[in-house]
This record gives structure tokens, C-alpha cells and sequence, in this order.
């Protein structure tokens, strides 16, 4: 069986902290570094000239920092680090900025990026946390800027600064949490078999890769099983393709009920079922998929007017006894499955033990009217 490498989806998003990958965040981060270390240039001078020494001196500083993180940040594994940091000095420079003694009623627009730069780079619940403090502290020093508030036009100034800033806060918010809620529609849907509900074959093979990478550390074992139903083609030839949607779900369920809560199931294909079973012997997940192997034959599905019977074959391969690779282990397993089905289907088998042959050989449609 190929089993190409599949990018992990779910590792993915739970290493996006915002809608943005780290690669572009880090892109991004670059060009705001060079966008704001070249506009606090002439900020600096500017400021000097109107006699803020302390205050140019320090965005000269600033510029030249941001300039040596624009080059850092090509490779550095502290990113989030420097998004912090870029973020609340930045967020602190808008708030000193406003409360110098003459400055400008249009520096506190500022205000309003904060929201936009810390959601963007952030996400939901970070920049929340790092954006609504200095949003206040920047609407309290708005107010204090003001004076006194009596006078109506003062008062229609701060309430268009609180309310534009409380909207734009609520928006971004919103727009964030509809983003991560789309974002995960669309991964469960990469991830999931339509038919069936169970993981798909690319979720799968990316459960067993980190399964792997686990037990490596842990040392721990487990088993990699692979199930086919019998004679599948039979059911869809005889009571068409809509039976047997109905008998994979059938079984669907059927894996879900019979497995513990640390294992996983994934429909790899067509009537193909994969299934890890953690940290289990190999006599242990041999009696489990025989167990299962006999549960499935027992049952009888109804569809329609018919009662459909089926049984499947399994295929077990052991980690790290039979292989450490996801290749080798996928290869070994289907070997084993396929003995199986030679030997008359209805059976499990592993490399190491006899495959176990059913207790009764039948048809696999039980065709009779209810």
C-alpha cells in the first residue's frame, strides 16, 4: 500500500495562533518591522526639532531595533516572542505619544489599530487579552486629553472615539470567532469520511505517524490493523450501491462500539478499514479484532425488505516488532489480511500466529423477505 505524507491539519491549526500561518505571520512581521522602523525616522527628527530629545532619541533606538529584528526574524524560533514584544512597545509608544502635552487630537486614531494589529497576529483569545487594556488606557487618556467633557462638543468627541473604538474592538472579535469556526468546518471536513463519519484515509495515516513518533519516545507498542469486508462487491451488485452505504456505516458504528477510547479507526478506502490500537500485546489486539471479527458476522443489517449479513477479514501487523515505518507496518498488515482472505476470509491474521478460521463458512446475503 502507498502511504504518501500528508500534511497534519489538525497539528496545523493548533500551531496557528491567529487566521495566519507562522510563515506568513513572519513574513508580515518582517514588513512591519521595516514599514515602522523607516517611518519612525523622520518621527524622531521631527520630534527633536520640537524639542522631544528624549522622545526622538528613543525612536531613533527603536528604528535601529526593528531593523536588526526585521533580519532576525528570518529564522528565529522565537517568533511569538518578538510579536509580543513589537506589539507592546508599539502599543506603549501610542499611549506616550498621547499624553504628551501637545499632541495631536490624530494621534489617538492609533487607537484603533490596536485591535487590528494584535487580533491579526495574535488570534481570538491573545489579542483580546493584549488589546482591550491598552484600548482603555488609551480611552482614558483620551479623556483626560479632552478636559472638561462638559461642553457638548467634547462630549460628542469622546463618545465617537469610545464607540468607534468598542465597535471596531466587537467586530474583529466577531469576524475572529466566525474565522476559527469556518476554519475547523473545513478542516473536520478534510478530515472526516462523508459516508461514514470516521477519520479518511489522509487523517489516518497522520494519526499514525504521530502514533509512531509517540511510541518512539515512550516506548510503548501498538497494533496497525487492516479490515476489509468480505465479498462487498456482492452486496452493491446485488442490492445496489445504496445498501452497501449502509452496510459501511453499519460497520462504522459497529468499530466505534467495540473500541476503547484510546484507539482510533479510519475508513481508508472504499469497503477498507484501518484501525490503531494502542499499547496492546499482540495475543491482546489479536483477540480484540476476533471479537469484532465475530460481533460483524453475528449481525444481521436491514435494508428494506432484505436482511444483509457480511463479514470481514483482518490484517495485523505489530509496532516495532514487524516494522518501525508507517510503509512497512501498512505493507505487512495488508499481507496479512490478504493471507487471511485466501484462507477463506472471515478471519484474523498476524504475522506471528495462525490466522483463526470462522466458525462457519455462508452466504454473505441473507436474501430472505422479512
Amino acid at each position: 500500500m502507498n502511504c504518501p505524507r500528508h500534511t497534519d491539519l489538525v497539528a496545523t491549526l493548533e500551531h496557528s495562533r491567529s487566521g495566519l500561518r507562522d510563515s506568513h505571520r513572519r513574513s508580515l512581521m518582517r514588513v512591519l518591522f521595516a514599514v515602522t522602523g523607516s517611518a519612525l525616522l523622520p518621527f524622531a527628527f521631527l520630534q527633536m526639532i520640537n524639542g522631544f530629545w528624549w522622545v526622538g532619541a528613543s525612536e531613533l533606538a527603536a528604528s535601529t531595533t526593528l531593523f536588526y529584528g526585521m533580519v532576525r526574524l528570518r529564522t528565529t524560533p522565537h517568533l511569538q516572542q518578538w510579536i509580543y514584544l513589537y506589539l507592546v512597545t508599539l502599543f506603549s509608544f501610542f499611549l506616550v505619544i498621547m499624553l504628551l502635552p501637545e499632541a495631536s487630537v490624530a494621534a489617538f486614531v492609533w487607537v484603533l489599530m490596536m485591535p487590528v494589529l494584535s487580533y491579526l497576529l495574535l488570534g481570538k483569545h491573545e489579542g483580546m487579552i493584549l488589546s482591550v487594556p491598552f484600548m482603555l488606557l488609551g480611552g482614558v487618556i483620551y479623556f483626560i486629553h479632552l478636559g472638561n467633557v462638559g461642553s457638548a462638543s467634547r462630549m460628542i468627541d469622546l463618545l465617537n472615539l469610545v464607540l468607534c473604538g468598542a465597535l471596531m474592538q466587537w467586530f474583529i472579535h466577531l469576524y475572529e470567532v466566525k474565522r476559527e469556526e469556518a476554519e475547523q468546518r473545513l478542516v473536520d471536513m478534510a478530515q472526516t469520511d462523508a459516508l461514514t463519519g470516521l477519520a479518511n484515509r489522509s487523517s489516518f495515516q497522520s494519526t499514525l505517524g504521530r502514533t509512531i513518533a509517540e511510541c518512539e519516545r515512550s516506548g510503548t507498542g501498538f497494533a496497525l490493523v487492516v479490515m476489509d469486508i468480505d465479498h462487498f462487491k456482492l452486496v452493491n451488485d446485488t442490492l445496489g450501491h445504496d445498501a452497501g452505504d449502509h452496510v459501511l456505516k453499519h460497520i462504522a458504528v459497529s468499530l466505534n462500539e467495540r473500541l476503547r477510547g484510546t484507539d482510533f479507526v479510519g475508513r481508508l478506502g472504499g469497503e477498507e478499514f484501518g484501525l490503531i490500537l494502542r499499547d496492546v500485546k499482540p495475543a491482546d489486539a489479536f483477540e480484540l479484532m476476533d471479537e469484532l471479527r465475530q460481533r460483524i458476522a453475528s449481525r444481521t443489517m436491514s435494508y428494506g425488505e432484505a436482511d444483509v449479513r457480511v463479514t470481514a477479514s483482518f490484517g495485523i501487523a505489530q509496532w516495532p516488532d514487524h516494522g518501525r515505518e508507517m510503509e512497512t507496518l501498512f505493507s505487512i498488515a495488508d499481507r496479512c489480511l490478504y493471507s487471511g482472505k485466501r484462507s477463506g476470509r472471515n478471519r484474523v491474521a498476524g504475522a506471528d500466529m495462525a490466522n483463526h478460521a470462522p466458525a462457519r463458512q455462508g452466504d454473505l446475503l441473507a436474501g430472505s423477505s422479512r
